[in-house]
């Protein structure tokens, strides 16, 4: 049995990894780009631990076997499919009985696979450990009022070359109490370290990243320490841009793509409750009342903007050591041109063209 360690793992180029762990596993926490074909359902695989729980090992493994002989010649083939001129690494939980089995079935069936020693437990601990390690020490912080855009001016700057971090796309979440409208539940803290890691990976080679000015928590995940160290101490560039682009911004991003969905009233509703605890003018309540009943979204926008978001940004400025460097643009390849101009004047080149 060909066994392989997490770090070596790293060094493999571009292997197939095979989760063998239930549904329920991998959906609360996954290695970036693994596939998951499970050796148990999740039904299956709380059978089994029951019987564990109150038969025995010997009568869980029996147990299994029965669960799992059916299965085997179609698992074996789904995984062949995969392995096509890669190498195919296999793991579960912790190395253990789940992993070793299928790979010793893959090996009678003529296919060499590799076991992942510690399984996705063993991954996760040597990711936690790696992430503070691999945090370059300076950074270039994108700032700016809700709706300027910072994600899209990101986003421009990282097919420039430059090194970015996109912190709200591994947390799966905007950053806002309307965070996740279109996309879900937002990601848990695994799945957001796990993308962080891979995102670290991929800016190796730079001494420096950019990334946006974001709360510590981001939607359900929380970001480590020395990443919000580094941020504090970092280059500060300041986006601003029109009231009425910012606005036609959020409509296209949170209102018109969604709007006519079944599910966007309530959870636009449910989101609008938590607001409306932290505003104190009775006027403006009742005109976000009003719109919210009417269901006329883009009205909302700007009242939001005004008296809720706006007046709380100033605060979280103040974390930040150094000076702020204004950044006026009506667009954002206007706000990417003139910060692009800036790195290069600071000597933050592009390094991953």
């Amino acid at each position: 049995m060909k066994d392989i360690t997490v770090e070596e793992l790293f060094n493999l180029k571009d292997p197939m990894i095979i989760d063998i762990r239930s549904p329920i596993e991998f959906k609360d926490g996954a290695i970036p780009g693994a596939i998951n074909i499970p050796l148990f359902s999740n039904e299956e695989r709380q059978e089994v631990g029951t019987i564990y729980k109150h038969e025995g090992q010997a009568a869980a493994k029996w147990r299994a076997m029965e669960l799992v002989s059916p299965k085997i010649p179609s698992m074996l083939q789904k995984i062949k499919s995969y392995s096509e001129n890669r190498e195919v690494v296999i793991h579960c939980w912790r190395g253990g009985m789940r992993s070793k089995s299928v790979v010793t079935f893959l090996e009678f069936a003529g296919i060499y696979a590799w076991r992942l020693v510690g399984g996705y437990k063993a991954y996760r601990h040597y990711i936690l450990e790696m992430i503070p390690t691999m945090i370059p020490d300076k950074a270039v912080v994108l700032h700016g009022l809700t709706g300027v855009g910072k994600t899209e001016v990101l986003k421009i700057l990282k097919r420039r070359g430059f090194p970015i971090l996109d912190l709200e796309e591994m947390a799966g979440h905007r950053g806002s109490i309307f965070g996740t409208v279109g996309l879900g539940e937002g990601n848990n803290q695994k799945t957001f370290d796990s993308l962080l890691f891979k995102g670290l990976q991929e800016i190796q080679d730079a001494d420096y990243f950019l990334v946006e000015a974001e709360s510590k928590r981001i939607g359900k995940a929380v970001q480590p320490e020395k990443l919000m160290d580094v941020k504090f101490k970092g280059v500060n560039l300041y986006i601003q841009t029109p009231l009425k682009q910012r606005v036609k911004h959020l409509v296209s991003e949170y209102v018109l793509p969604y709007e006519q969905e079944p599910w966007y009233h309530e959870k636009i509703s449910i989101s609008m409750e938590r607001v409306l605890k932290r505003i104190k003018d009775t006027d403006i309540k009742n005109q976000l009342l009003e719109a919210l009943k009417e269901r006329n979204y883009q009205a909302m926008i700007p009242i939001l903007l005004e008296y809720y978001y706006d007046p709380r940004y100033d605060h979280a400025r103040l974390e930040y050591e150094k000076e702020f460097i204004d950044i006026l643009a009506e667009h954002f390849n206007d706000a990417a041109d003139q910060i692009t101009a800036i790195l290069e004047e600071l000597s933050f080149q592009p390094v991953l063209v």
